[in-house]
């Protein structure tokens, strides 16, 4: 089979937990080149992932004529400049979330992107999860009626950090709503297949010192009407946090618990109404207990590897485009404008 050959650019951090073990494990790939800025820890990073070479410049890797795409896992004030080197030089792009510091400069970049020919995927990573997938599938085949109601919680331990670019805003563009509330979002409008018309956001810094939101709370309205809430937090303790993606529809429910992360698992809760029963007017709780869905869990980082080196090798369409990326971009702006100004804002589709 013939396999992308890729290179990384941040390979620290997310990328060393979590993508290129992923990338290692795709049977459409390989890994042939990391860089960090350090010396030092390219060579260990190489090492410890079998990677032909090690580089501490972009210009190093990009020039490297056995590389044919590049997985950008940087801080994201580096991500347009890098991923604009990349395209440059002819290589395909998988870029970490948000693809640009604002909305402006994304724009820009994919525009530059197209012009190069080269693709742009996003690390929307969670659109590959087991459990997402069978959501998706349920909302799509009506099991649930019309969605109507729909909640995302998800949280970390964040806690002041020197050096942590997560809470330096000229460095991550923002705090928790940025950082995870990216998911949430993207993960409400895919499932449901449904675009955001209208935010409302409340983001506010109440626990720590650093200059980013602790604290976000968003509300949106879907094409349909559905009303549905994004709760992210940087100040809940891992122990006691609960990660949650659930949506209520006129025929049933999907209750995902620990369906989202960076793990493939969790369980989806699920009630399929084959017909709506009368009104009842003593408002006793049915409380139907539902039934789990069953999932094949396996690496999200791994599909998502396979995923894009299979459109590059392929043609086939992108399963997680960096214009989603973006527009997800563009709600989390309104978000933000929304919390300083105290309005609702009309987002359109």
């Amino acid at each position: 089979m013939k396999k992308v050959r890729w290179g990384v650019i941040g390979a620290g951090g997310i990328a060393d937990r979590r993508t290129i073990p992923g990338l290692l494990k795709a049977a459409n790939a390989e890994l042939t080149a990391v860089m960090e800025i350090h010396a030092d820890d390219a060579e260990r990073l190489r090492l410890k992932h079998g990677a032909k070479r090690a580089c501490t410049t972009e210009e190093e890797l990009l020039a490297d004529p056995e590389i044919d795409a590049v997985y950008i896992a940087s801080p994201v004030v580096f991500h347009a400049r890098q991923a604009r080197m990349a395209a440059a030089a002819g290589k395909h792009i998988l870029l970490e979330k948000p693809i640009a510091m604002s909305v402006d400069e994304g724009e820009e970049l994919l525009d530059f992107c197209r012009r190069r020919g080269v693709l742009v995927a996003a690390g929307l990573m969670m659109r590959f999860g087991s459990q997402v997938l069978n959501m998706k599938q349920a909302v799509a085949a009506g099991k649930i009626g019309q969605v109507v109601s729909g909640y995302s919680q998800f949280t970390l331990w964040c806690p002041p950090e020197p050096g942590n670019w997560r809470q330096v805003k000229s460095q991550s563009g923002g705090g928790c709503l940025m950082d995870m509330g990216v998911h949430c979002i993207d993960l409400i409008e895919y499932i449901t297949g449904m675009r955001t018309k209208r935010i409302a956001a409340m983001n506010e810094t109440i626990s720590f010192d650093y200059d980013v939101e602790d604290t976000s709370t968003v509300l949106l309205e879907l094409d349909n009407g559905a009303q549905c809430v994004v709760q992210t937090n940087f100040n809940i303790p891992d122990e006691a946090a609960k990660w949650r993606l659930e949506f209520f529809g006129t025929r049933g429910r999907l209750l995902g618990d620990t369906i989202i992360g960076q793990n493939d698992g969790g369980r989806v809760n699920a009630v399929f109404l084959e017909s709506n029963t009368a009104y009842d007017a003593t408002q006793n709780h049915a409380d139907d207990p539902g039934i789990e869905l069953e999932a094949e869990f396996g690496n999200m980082y791994t599909r998502e590897i396979e995923s894009f080196s299979d459109s590059i090798l392929n043609g086939t369409p992108l399963t997680a485009p960096a214009s989603d990326a973006l527009h997800i971009q563009k709600l989390l702006s309104a978000a933000y404008r929304s919390g300083a100004e105290n309005i609702i804002i009309n987002t359109g589709k």
